[in-house]
C-alpha cells in the first residue's frame, strides 16, 4: 500500500504536470550553468590582461629574476598562464561546493513548506479535472461488463483510431500536393482571381496579368488541339468567364486529353511505317560486334569488370596497385615491372626452343 507522502507526491505531480523535484533541479542546474559562465569569463579576462598589472612584475623584481623580452621589447611571463588555470580551477570547485552546499538546503526547505500537502487535506482536495465526475461509491453495484480488459480494449481502439487519422491526414496533404502538382503540367502556375469590375480593361494590360503556361501547356495550343477544341485546364480556383462556350465546358478534361492522343495515332503509324525499312538497313548486333562501336561497348564492359575485380580483391586484403597477387603476409611482393620482365625471358626462351627444334629437324632429314 502507498504510503501518504507518496500519495502526497503523486497529487502533487498530477497538479502541476512535474515532479516537485523536477523544479528544483532545473533550479540547481540553472545556477551551476550560471556558475560556469563565470567562470569562464573570469578566466577569459584574467588571461586576456596584462601580466605585470596581475603583480607577476613585482614578485619577479622580489625575487630578482631576470625575465625574458620579446620582439617588441615586452617582459615575458612563462608562468602566468599555469598559475592563472590554477587559481580559476579552484575558484570553480569552491563555487561548486557552496552552490551544493546551500540548494541543498534550499531543496530540504522547499519540500519541507512550499511543495507540501498536510495529511489530513489529501483525501479532501479535488483537482480542477476531476470536477463534474462522478465516482461510483463502494455501496453501488459495479457494472461487470466494465473490466480492466475492456478499458485497456477501449485505449488501444482509441490510440489506433488517432493513429489511422494521422495517417489520412498525411494522406490526404500528400494527395493533394499531388494534384497541384498534375494540375500545374497544363494550367497555368498561378490562379486566376475572380474579375468583380473593370470587365472593359484593355487586351495589353490583361496579357501582362496573364501568368506563365505550364510545362506541358503546348500540347493545348498546337492547331490539332485546337481543332478538337481542347483549353488549357484551369487550376481550381480559376473562375470561368461569362462567355464561356457551354459545349466545351461540357467536355470534361480526360475525354478532350483522350480524344487528342488518339487524333496522333495516324501520324505515328505512318512515321513507324517510314522508319520500319531503315532497320533494314542497319548491321546487325553481331556484325557491329567486331567494328569500333561494338568493341568500344566491349572494352567498356571489361573495364567495369576488371574495375569491380580491383575492389573484391582489394576488400580481401590483395594489394592490386603495388604488384600481382601480393597478398599480406604471403611473401615478397611482385612488381608489375618484374611480372612483365619474366613473361619476356619466358617468351625468349619458347622463341629460342622452337628454332632449336626446327633446325633439329632439318638435320635429321639431311643425314637421311
Amino acid at each position: 500500500m502507498a504510503s501518504v507522502k507518496q500519495i502526497e507526491t503523486s497529487l502533487l505531480t498530477e497538479h502541476l504536470r512535474y515532479t516537485p523535484l523536477t523544479l528544483i533541479d532545473d533550479i540547481i542546474n540553472t545556477i551551476n550553468e550560471l556558475v560556469n559562465r563565470a567562470v569562464d569569463a573570469v578566466e577569459a579576462g584574467l588571461l586576456a590582461a596584462d601580466p605585470s598589472a596581475l603583480g607577476f612584475a613585482a614578485r619577479a623584481e622580489a625575487e630578482n629574476v631576470t625575465l625574458e623580452k620579446d620582439d617588441d621589447g615586452k617582459p615575458q611571463y612563462p608562468e602566468a598562464r599555469g598559475e592563472i588555470e590554477e587559481g580559476v580551477h579552484k575558484l570553480e570547485t569552491l563555487l561548486e561546493s557552496n552552490v551544493d552546499r546551500n540548494f541543498d538546503k534550499l531543496e530540504i526547505w522547499v519540500l519541507r513548506n512550499v511543495l507540501t500537502l498536510s495529511g489530513d487535506l489529501v483525501p479532501w482536495v479535488r483537482l480542477g479535472h476531476y470536477e463534474n465526475l462522478t465516482i461510483p461509491s463502494s455501496d453501488k453495484p459495479v457494472d461487470p461488463s466494465i473490466t480492466p480488459e475492456t478499458i485497456h480494449a477501449l485505449r488501444r481502439k482509441l490510440q489506433e483510431t488517432r493513429k489511422l487519422q494521422t495517417a489520412l491526414l498525411t494522406e490526404q496533404a500528400r494527395n493533394e500536393a499531388l494534384l497541384s502538382q498534375l494540375r500545374s503540367v497544363l494550367s497555368p502556375s498561378g490562379t486566376v482571381e475572380p474579375k468583380t469590375e473593370h470587365t472593359s480593361s484593355s487586351p495589353d494590360r490583361n496579357a501582362s496579368a496573364a501568368p506563365p503556361p505550364g510545362a506541358f501547356s503546348f500540347l493545348t495550343s498546337i492547331p490539332a488541339a485546337q481543332t478538337l477544341g481542347l483549353k488549357p485546364i484551369l487550376s481550381t480556383t480559376t473562375t470561368t468567364s461569362a462567355n464561356t462556350n457551354p459545349s466545351q465546358s461540357s467536355q470534361g478534361p480526360l475525354a478532350q486529353n483522350t480524344a487528342f492522343a488518339l487524333s496522333q495515332l495516324p501520324a505515328l503509324r505512318t512515321l513507324l511505317a517510314t522508319l520500319r525499312p531503315a532497320l533494314t538497313s542497319l548491321p546487325s548486333k553481331r556484325l557491329c560486334d567486331g567494328d569500333d562501336a561494338g568493341g568500344g561497348a566491349e572494352r567498356e564492359r571489361r573495364e567495369y569488370i576488371e574495375t569491380q575485380t580491383m575492389r573484391i580483391l582489394e576488400r580481401r586484403g590483395i594489394d592490386v596497385k603495388a604488384g600481382v597477387g601480393a597478398v599480406e603476409g604471403m611473401g615478397r611482393r611482385v612488381g608489375i615491372e618484374e611480372v612483365g620482365a619474366l613473361e619476356g625471358v619466358v617468351g625468349a626462351f619458347g622463341r629460342r626452343g622452337d628454332g632449336a627444334e626446327e633446325q633439329g629437324g632439318d638435320k635429321m632429314d639431311v643425314e637421311e
